[in-house]
């Protein structure tokens, strides 16, 4: 793997930092996931296992003692 030094004004960066931190990820993660979107030709399909650690990534923090109950999933009552 080859590392990359980048330049980047204060603000770009602490807005990067921000976005990672949101995604549980780090700011190379998301420079290294942007180069490889943009780099890839228009008409390859999506690697699927990228789409779906990105879905995760986005999911946060999960719980099996989180979930719903059998009623309350069932539940058709507004809110």
């Amino acid at each position: 793997m080859k590392n990359l030094t980048l330049s980047l004004d204060d603000e770009t960066y602490r807005q990067a930092r921000i976005a990672a931190a949101e995604r549980n990820t780090s700011v190379s993660a998301l420079v290294r996931d942007y180069l490889q979107a943009f780099i890839r030709p228009s008409g390859a399909a999506p690697d699927p296992s990228a789409a779906l650690f990105a879905a995760l990534d986005q999911a946060g923090e999960f719980r099996a003692a989180d979930r719903l109950s059998r009623e309350q999933a069932h539940d058709r009552r507004p809110a």
